[in-house]
């Protein structure tokens, strides 16, 4: 009833806003460049059309559409590219004209002509005063190829990240940015908050690569785009959509040595007026007991995925998006003879943890490119979410409900000024059933109301000036003030130079992605906490170079980049003495009394000729929580972490890699220190016409934390599980088959 009632709600409120502003679109006078591709004619998706040596630029849309406002004077010369097309030039036309070019296939995909759209403007990578890390289409089709059924291993490839394992029961990983835990990293889907449910749990578990155009992101503070949560970064996950005159599909099957299989599905396709998208994936995991303690280290899990949506273009500067999520899955592990009998006890076994889930989202999308000169977009999102819980010694279950609407304008204010505006609103009530023995009975209700604003102003040729300011009101915590400055100075065609700073902040929840299930009902209600506030400092120097004497162009990146984070009032869990249910003490949060700081330095350099690279990075981070005298080391930070990736593509149907990472020293809660420890990877990659063979290999060494030291402790019958620094799982070998087809139609 919640659900629906909100959903009616929203719908109501957007029809109105839409009737209000629809009488005041105006076409502008702008120049429409028209995109296509040379051979098959048809509309090219996110291609640049600049005035070079200005910020007078725009990408195309959906119809291969893109609009230069104010029109460039007759005989201005363009600049037009496109990932994988050569790049080309072409002259203004005289006014009231439009201009149709047509680009040539076998440019190289580099990193400068990515597209970004997290930063609400749709700006290419070269442009952006922020830095954003962008994992394409070549990304996402090998990662469906090895991890179908999530995107979690895409992000160990990449040095300044750091997927850690949190429990040895659920097989739940935490993403870690510039040394801070996952709940200050915020998670969107098409610059809507993805809303995992409890502070996000198993949230990058149950998204699929197969269903993704390309991943972004953004490390720092970036809470005056997109609120509070984003302390640590963000990371937009952006749907493939379908093209006119091109319906794709594609399949995968995939099976692991682990005993998972994967089934996978994605078709697209669009008309004139209506198109549609449509994911489904199904995944079935056996439990496995790897170190042979009995205890499963490797969770029985079964998930299914729906992800549809329906597209409506009403003209050619237009669109709504209507679409759905829907994942069931349940997880159980525990002690192995207990998961084979049916959760009936065996002997002394008793132990077991039995997670099921159910998230519902419906969201929807609404741009107009042409209204009074600039872009509107109205978009909203609402989430259902249900978790089960149960083990041998208790139970919980709750639901949560989050909303996210927003209303923006972006409009280029002459060729020196790029502003966007807009106002959004947000909530989420989370509570328990009554059956739940837990402290939280009544639900908690969050409302935040939120304006922001920001300006994209080219100084000079050379220098630009990013400034953002947003004003939060929440509810429970008050009024927060977020103000955000970035710089980017291109000394040279070749080196670039970036410096961005922001305020942010994170409203306390009850839940945390890391927290043991059997604690869930011992979590006290929030009281007299304080939200977390932070600043956070990023800047990087990057390099690149075009070297043409090969047969495929040569592209060199070398990035060197610093980061700084102070966060303020953290949250940390305390006992409070007192029994709670089962001779347990209750957990409640407060703030401590310190700050908790992270600071550090990240290089990587990468070399790119057309399908083949190599990368190298290295990330220093020093995290500290100052609050802690006795142990300041921020836990499970690595202070060390080295990535190292080549992909070689000795034929258009034969290639294979390579990825070897090593994870530092790590300091556990009680002060005590990790070994370092290596992982490496293996791909062997081969397309006979539209399938793709893939044998993959995952820790080939088979480094576990089991072999240095037991993970499960007594008693046996509710055991304690030692702090995760390693993975538990072992090496993990799969054989995928992937068939895709695109053709015009």
């Amino acid at each position: 009833m919640l659900l629906t009632f909100t959903l009616r709600r929203l719908a109501g409120y957007w029809l109105v806003f839409l009737l209000l502003l629809l009488p005041l679109a105006a076409r502008s006078q702008a120049l429409r460049v028209q995109v296509r591709d040379s051979l098959r004619h048809e509309p090219l998706i996110g291609a640049s059309v600049v005035v070079p040596s200005t910020a007078l630029g725009a990408a195309t849309d959906a119809t291969g559409t893109a609009l230069l406002n104010p029109a460039p004077k007759p005989g201005t010369r363009l600049r037009i590219t496109a990932l994988g097309y050569r790049p080309r030039f072409a002259v203004a036309p005289p006014a009231g004209q439009e201009l149709t070019l047509l680009l040539v296939s076998g440019g190289i995909e580099i990193e400068a002509e990515v597209l970004v759209t997290a930063t609400r403007t749709n700006s290419r990578i070269e442009d952006l005063p922020t830095r954003v890390e962008v994992l394409g289409a070549e990304e996402m089709e090998e990662e469906s190829s090895i991890k179908p059924a999530s995107i979690a291993s895409l992000f160990g490839d990449i040095a300044g990240t750091q997927v850690q394992p949190t429990s040895p029961t659920t097989g739940n990983l935490d993403l870690r940015l510039q040394g801070l835990p996952g709940q200050y990293t915020q998670i969107l889907r098409d610059g809507l908050p993805l809303y995992g449910g409890f502070a996000g749990s198993f949230g990058l578990l149950t998204v699929p690569p197969l269903d993704l155009r390309q991943v972004e992101l953004i490390k720092g503070s970036n809470s005056t785009l997109y609120g509070g949560g984003a302390i640590a970064g963000l990371v937009n996950l952006v749907s493939k959509t379908p093209t006119l005159g091109t319906p794709q599909y594609a399949a995968s099957f995939n099976q692991t040595s682990l005993r998972e299989t994967d089934l996978n599905g994605f078709a697209a396709r669009r008309g004139a007026r209506w198109g549609y998208s449509l994911y489904a994936g199904l995944v079935k995991q056996k439990e496995k007991d790897v170190d042979g303690d009995s205890y499963v280290d490797v969770p029985r899990v079964s998930s299914a995925n729906l992800h549809p949506r329906l597209f409506f273009y009403p003209n050619g500067h237009s669109q709504v998006a209507l679409g759905y999520t829907g994942t069931l899955e349940s997880r159980r592990a525990g002690d192995a003879q207990v998961l084979k009998s049916g959760f009936d006890p065996v002997g002394g076994h008793t132990f077991y943890i039995d997670n099921t889930s159910l998230r519902n989202t419906a969201d929807l999308l609404y741009t107009n490119d042409e209204l009074a000169g600039g872009r509107f977009t109205i978009k909203g999102t609402v989430t259902d979410f249900v978790r089960d819980v149960n083990t041998n010694s208790n139970a919980f279950t709750a639901y949560q409900t989050t909303y996210y609407t927003e209303a923006s304008y972006l409009h280029a204010a002459g060729p020196r000024h790029t502003v966007v505006v807009g106002l959004n609103v947000n909530g989420e009530q989370l509570a328990s059933f009554n059956r739940s023995a837990t402290p939280l009975r009544s639900p908690y209700t969050y409302h935040t109301l939120g304006a922001f604003a920001q300006d994209d102003w080219r100084v000079l040729p050379r220098l630009s000036l990013q400034a953002g300011l947003r004003l939060d009101q929440h509810n429970q915590y008050g009024l927060f003030v977020l103000p955000c400055l970035a710089l980017l100075y291109k000394a040279s065609d070749a080196i670039t130079a970036r410096l961005n700073g922001g305020l942010g902040y994170r409203a306390p929840v009850p839940y945390t992605n890391s927290l043991d299930e059997r604690d869930y009902p011992l979590v006290r209600a929030l009281q007299g906490v304080q939200a977390e506030t932070s600043f956070g400092l990023n800047g990087d120097v990057n390099y690149q170079r075009t070297f043409d004497s090969f047969d495929e162009p040569l592209v060199l990146n070398v990035n060197q980049s610093f980061f700084y984070t102070r966060l303020s009032n953290p949250l940390v869990l305390d006992g409070l003495g007192f029994a709670g249910p089962f001779g347990a003490n209750y957990l409640t949060w407060q703030n401590a009394a310190a700050p908790l700081s992270t600071r550090g330095l990240e290089t990587y350099v990468r070399l790119r000729a057309d399908e083949t690279e190599l990368y190298l990075g290295y990330v220093f981070t020093d995290a500290r929580r100052q609050y802690d005298a006795a142990n300041q080391h921020l836990p499970l930070a690595a202070r060390h972490k080295f990535a190292a990736m080549s992909l070689v593509e000795f034929t258009d149907a034969f290639s294979a890699g390579l990825e070897a990472s090593y994870i530092g020293q790590q300091y556990l809660s009680d002060g005590r220190t990790t070994p370092g420890y290596s992982l490496f990877a293996a791909l062997i990659r081969y397309r006979v016409g539209q399938f793709t063979f893939a044998l993959n290999g995952e820790n080939m060494l088979d480094y576990r934390q089991t072999r240095r030291e037991k993970v499960v402790l007594a008693p046996f019958d509710n055991p304690v599980f030692r702090e995760l620094w390693a993975p538990v799982e072992g090496r993990v070998v799969n054989l995928s088959l992937t068939w895709r087809w695109a053709a015009r139609s």
